[in-house]
C-alpha cells in the first residue's frame, strides 16, 4: 500500500500547450472546459473522430462563445508542437494509439483516462476487458495517478488515471489499508447516467433510469482488481454498483468489518493524517457525506460514523470531475511541475504592493 503522496510543486513559470485526444465525449468536454481556464496550461489541439474540422461547440453546445477551438482529426496531429497529451478515449482505445505515440518520439507526460493501462498484470485485460493487451511491456512503465496516493506522478511518461468508482472507493479505505491489517469493506454506490458515456443505451434512457435505481454488473465490476491492485490482497471487497436516478456524482458507503474496537477518535486520526494537507479530499468526522455538494466540484468528499465495533465510510464526488478530467487535470499538474491546484481551485490574487 503507498503512503500518502502530498505535493509542493512550484510556480508556474510559462504556458504548456496540451493536446486532448478524443475530446467530443463527457469527459473530453469536462477538459476543455478545465484547461480553458487554466493558468498555465492551456489547449492547443482537440482531436474527434465524428466532429473533424467542426468548432468545439458542435459537440459541446455550452463552450460556444467560450473556447474557440475546432477539433482535429486523430491523424491530422502534430505532436512535435505539444508539450502534454490528456487521452479521453474509449477503453481499448488509448492501448492502440499510445504505444504509436511514444515510438515516434513523443517526450511529454501522456495522461490516460481510459484503463488500458491502468493494470501491472496483462491478464487482466483478457479477464476484465475482453481483450489482450497489444504493448504489455508499457504496463510496467504506467504510473497509476491517483494523485493522493502516488508519489511517482511527477516525472512520469504515462500515467493512468484511476476509474471513477476506483477513485471514491480507494480514498474511502487507504487510510485503514495502509495499516496492512486484513479486512472486508462491503461496498454500494451508485452513480449518475452520464458515467455511462455519451453514447445513447437503455441503460441511460430517461424514462427507465427515472426514479429508478439498477444494480448492475454485481460483485463483477471492472474497478474491484483495480481497487485490490492499489490497497493490496489483505483487503477483500463485496461491491454492489447501481445506477442511480440522476446526471453526474457518485455516492456511496463502505461497510467495514473490523476485528479491533474502532473508535472514533482513532479512526479521525487516520483520515486526518492522510488527507489533512490534500487539496481535494474533504473529510467531515461527523457523518455520512450527501451526494450535492461534491457534484460540480473537484473534490472527493469523505466521512464516516462507527459505534465502537462497526464502521461504515462514505464517499461522494463528480464522476465526470474528481473521478475523471479533473483528476486528470490535477495529474497533469503534478506531471507539469505546476501547483496541483491550478486550473481547479480559485486562487486568491496576490498581495497589493506595500
Amino acid at each position: 500500500m503507498p503512503q500518502p503522496a502530498h505535493s509542493f510543486p512550484a510556480s508556474p513559470t510559462a504556458v504548456s500547450h496540451i493536446g486532448v485526444l478524443h475530446g467530443a465525449g463527457y469527459v473530453g468536454g469536462a477538459l476543455i472546459r478545465l484547461l480553458a481556464a487554466h493558468p498555465a496550461a492551456a489547449l492547443h489541439t482537440v482531436t474527434s473522430r465524428t466532429f473533424a474540422d467542426q468548432p468545439v461547440g458542435a459537440a459541446h453546445p455550452s463552450l460556444r462563445g467560450q473556447v474557440d477551438h475546432t477539433f482535429t482529426a486523430p491523424d491530422e496531429v502534430a505532436f512535435g508542437s505539444l508539450d502534454a497529451l490528456l487521452v479521453a478515449a474509449e477503453h481499448g482505445r488509448s492501448m492502440q494509439v499510445v504505444p504509436g505515440i511514444l515510438e515516434d518520439g513523443f517526450d511529454g507526460p501522456i495522461i490516460d483516462l481510459s484503463a488500458d493501462f491502468r493494470f501491472r498484470d496483462p491478464a487482466v485485460y483478457p479477464e476484465w476487458f475482453d481483450t489482450a493487451h497489444p504493448a504489455p511491456g508499457l504496463l510496467d512503465d504506467a504510473v497509476y495517478g491517483l494523485p493522493e496516493w502516488s508519489d511517482e506522478i511527477g516525472g512520469a511518461s504515462l500515467v493512468a488515471t484511476p476509474g471513477c468508482y476506483a477513485t471514491g472507493i480507494t480514498l474511502a479505505l487507504a487510510p485503514l489499508a495502509q495499516q496492512d491489517v486484513p479486512f472486508t469493506a462491503h461496498v454500494t454506490a451508485l452513480t449518475g447516467a452520464s458515467g455511462s458515456g455519451a453514447t445513447p443505451s437503455s441503460a441511460t434512457h430517461f424514462p427507465d433510469r427515472d426514479g429508478n435505481v439498477r444494480p448492475y454488473k454485481v460483485l463483477g465490476h471492472q474497478h474491484r482488481p483495480e481497487i485490490r491492485q492499489t490497497l493490496g490482497t489483505h483487503v477483500s471487497i463485496d461491491f454492489v454498483p447501481a445506477s442511480g436516478p440522476w446526471t453526474r456524482g457518485i455516492w456511496g458507503t463502505a461497510h467495514i468489518e473490523w476485528d479491533a474496537p474502532v473508535g472514533p477518535e482513532a479512526v479521525a486520526a487516520e483520515y486526518n493524517d492522510a488527507y489533512g494537507e490534500t487539496p481535494f479530499v474533504r473529510c467531515t468526522p461527523d457523518g455520512l457525506p450527501s451526494l450535492q455538494p461534491a457534484v460540480g466540484t473537484p473534490f472527493c468528499d469523505l466521512g464516516w460514523k462507527t459505534d465502537g465495533s462497526t464502521l461504515v465510510v462514505g464517499f461522494a464526488l463528480d464522476n465526470l470531475l474528481k473521478g475523471a478530467a479533473s483528476q486528470a487535470v490535477q495529474t497533469l499538474n503534478r506531471a507539469l511541475d505546476l501547483p496541483e491546484t491550478a486550473g481547479l481551485r480559485p486562487e486568491p490574487p496576490p498581495a497589493p504592493a506595500a
